[in-house]
């Protein structure tokens, strides 16, 4: 593996590591099986960010439909791109069910990520997927209730890339974290999976 998916799949791992550590968590006080991750303090929460029109987005998009999340950066030369063109195979394989799910692709480089950096490079997706961002604290503070992990990490050749989760979150309908979400399947079977959440 190259350093930076050996890096991403750390960063995964550790990530599920402390899934299971909650679990047992709630195993161990509560003194049953582990329980569904629904909680708004577990992964989720408050937020204030721009998409890529400069439209305040807040937690409260996230209501009325199930969404998925993905943070990333524009400059990321692989998995981002990788991952939001399947999202937008999935919104194709959804055809007119499309616009029941909401996509989101929240920026961990507030720094390059301006909001019409966003838009240029989301033209090459679906139209429908949103991208946000905002000042460093605000990005920070979604990243914290997401449980996200990103860093700055400088390049030999000057400048910079980041290291990041790279997990997509599904959310249901009241905008509460379900799982996190597959889409190294068939399109048609990540729209299937999505459906069941309408």
């Amino acid at each position: 593996m190259t350093p930076a998916t050996t890096r991403i799949v750390t960063v995964i791992a550790a990530f599920i590591a402390g899934l299971g550590a909650f679990s047992i968590a709630i195993f161990l006080i509560a003194g049953r099986g582990p329980l569904p991750i629904t909680a708004p303090s577990a992964i989720g929460g408050p937020f204030r960010l721009v998409d890529q029109n400069g439209a305040v987005v807040t937690e409260d998009a996230l209501k009325g439909k199930p969404s998925i999340v993905f943070f990333g950066f524009t400059h990321c030369p692989d998995i981002c791109p990788t991952t939001l063109f399947d999202v937008s195979e999935v919104y194709k394989a959804l055809g007119r069910d499309g616009d029941k799910v909401g996509a989101y692709f929240v920026s961990v480089d507030p720094e390059r990520d301006t909001p019409d950096v966003l838009k240029e490079y989301l033209s090459s997706f679906d139209p429908r997927l949103r991208g946000l961002t905002g000042d460093p604290k605000a990005v920070a503070a979604i990243e914290k209730a997401y449980r996200v992990y990103s860093k700055k990490v400088p390049l030999d050749a000057g400048g910079y890339t980041m290291d990041h989760t790279a997990l997509v979150y599904l959310l249901d309908k009241d905008g509460r974290f379900v799982a996190p979400f597959n889409l190294k399947r068939k399109p048609e079977d990540s729209a299937a999976d999505l459906k069941r959440y309408f």
